[in-house]
């Protein structure tokens, strides 16, 4: 019987992480300045790459950096916390 309790313990934490890792997928150009922002610069160039990517782009490393300096410079300075990542001037 413990082993029964075990096994049924371990497939219900593993569905847990299975729903949790789910909400905290890429919303790329949904995410707001104020996320955007928490993020580290990898998540960053994450969540760029994404927004490229879902407008048709292949974008290149120096297209992402340079996307992803302009979208931080944006929301520490005219962009408001609800400002998200589609609606910045890319340039």
């Amino acid at each position: 019987m413990g082993r029964k309790v075990t096994a049924g313990f371990v497939a219900g934490v593993g569905v847990t992480v299975a729903l949790l890792s789910g909400c905290s997928s890429n919303a790329g150009g949904d995410t707001t300045c104020k996320d955007f922002l928490k993020q580290d610069t990898s998540k960053q160039t994450d969540t760029i790459t994404k927004f490229l990517k879902d407008k048709g782009k292949n974008p290149t490393g120096l297209e992402v950096t340079a996307n992803r300096v302009s979208a931080a410079a944006f929301c520490k300075t005219l962009g408001k916390q609800d400002s998200k990542v589609r609606d910045i001037d890319h340039g």
